[in-house]
């Protein structure tokens, strides 16, 4: 049926989405507004495509691509923790850096593929019982290992933030540092850990692109997804859970031109690539007049921290 074929179709598109969403809203949770994810999904996706190359080894690829996320976050952790730089012009920086660094490092790699052997990592599996499940069983289940690690990752860090002595002091230090400072909570290596294991997992992110979801290299791979992922924070109100949903609502939205195309809809394909865009813009919209405590970003986030300030 078309309808599974699309929604499990968006399921894919909206991995990277996933991983890219999960990977800031961990940052923003330690106080940190990093714009910089469109570059560390660059590096990652560039480092792991050059290492699967290289090696023919996928669990190689995706290591490196998590450690190029994460140095790239490092820089931004280092400007913005140690020296307490800007945060939106340190992430602005990162996004620069990290383009060209894909694009300095990937120049000898465009239009390279990934051997038939390396692709085979990444085949749909079906999970036992649960892919049997009709509709959602096949929309859901019978995906490659990457889809189900978004799912895990979202699942944990939604535990791990709401259920945990150690999310509880992250979003302390995110609500008010002084606060936690005072609590004898450790500020700085609680930000530091925190912001390159949102880079990881944006360096994650990036690495689908170029390794699963399109395996041969080309420039500009993750098409300003990045940004997309920055709004989709906001639209899931700093939640994992929430951003599954977001996530892969976004990825239909990035797939359905092409689902379109041959139909007897007559749409320019160019109106249906904006729509992602698009819909970012109205999120942002909505929110600015939404006033919810629920939903909204951590107090101190973008503002530096100085504990003689205190």
């Amino acid at each position: 049926m078309i309808t599974i074929a699309f929604f499990k179709a968006a399921i894919i598109a909206g991995t990277p989405l996933l991983f890219a969403t999960l990977g800031e809203i961990i940052t923003e949770k330690s106080g940190h507004l990093n714009l910089g994810v469109e570059g560390m999904m660059l590096m990652g996706a560039i480092i792991g495509f050059q290492v699967g190359y290289s090696t023919n080894s996928p669990l190689l690829a995706l290591l490196f691509a998590a450690i190029a996320g994460a140095f790239g976050a490092l820089i931004y952790a280092f400007l913005t923790v140690s020296l307490r730089a800007n945060q939106v012009v340190s992430g602005l920086a990162l996004t620069i850096f990290g383009t060209g660094f894909a694009g300095f490092v990937g120049k000898s790699l465009v239009g390279m593929k990934m051997t038939d052997e390396f692709n085979y990592f990444f085949r749909d599996l079906k999970i036992p019982g649960l892919g049997d499940i009709p509709y959602l069983g096949e929309i859901l289940f019978n995906h490659d290992i990457f889809v189900y690690l978004g799912y895990v990752t979202a699942i944990i860090l939604g535990l791990y933030l709401y259920n945990t002595g150690k999310g509880l002091n992250l979003r302390a230090i995110g609500e008010n540092p002084a606060a936690a400072d005072a609590a004898s909570i450790p500020i700085t290596k609680y930000k530091y850990l925190h912001i390159l294991l949102g880079g990881a997992l944006c360096g994650l992110g990036g690495a689908y692109l170029s390794l699963a979801y399109v395996p041969v290299w080309q420039e500009n791979i993750t098409a300003g997804r990045g940004w997309i992922a920055v709004a989709l924070v906001i639209f899931a109100g700093w939640n994992p859970y929430k951003a599954i949903i977001g996530a892969f609502l976004f990825g239909g939205l990035d797939i359905i031109g092409f689902r379109l195309q041959g139909t007897a809809i007559a749409i320019s394909q160019y109106v249906f690539d904006m729509a992602p865009y698009v819909a970012t813009i109205v999120i942002l919209v909505i929110v600015s007049f939404r006033k919810s405590k629920k939903n909204a970003p951590p107090k101190a986030l973008s503002e530096p921290y100085f504990r003689e300030e205190r």
